[in-house]
């Protein structure tokens, strides 16, 4: 899995590329624990994530729950249709806010 960053003003773009799952979420998990408190938005951006697992799920609700902790806004943006399929059958597309 490869993470780029984009960091402009207090608004941070993580794009995901690879799979997301038990081997690579923590790395993800890692990322969001570092996110400056400074940052008011997060975008997940999953449109090259070609499988996500439970463990994966788990990172994205973590960032939801962290980011809506202090304030802030979590969105996913461009979901792979895998991921879309995953949030559909799992009930969270209707808690996860996606553009």
């Amino acid at each position: 899995m490869t993470i780029n960053e984009n960091l402009n003003g207090i608004t941070l773009e993580l794009s995901v590329e690879g799979r997301l799952d038990t081997t690579t979420a923590p790395q993800l998990e890692s990322r969001l624990k570092e996110c400056p408190n400074e940052c008011k938005s997060l975008i997940l951006d999953l449109k090259d994530v070609n499988y996500i697992s439970s463990a994966g799920l788990r990172v994205v609700l973590l960032a939801h729950k962290l980011m809506t902790g202090t304030g802030g806004k979590m969105s996913i943006r461009n979901p792979s249709e895998f991921c879309r399929q995953v949030f559909q059958a799992t009930g969270m597309e209707g808690v996860l806010s996606i553009i």
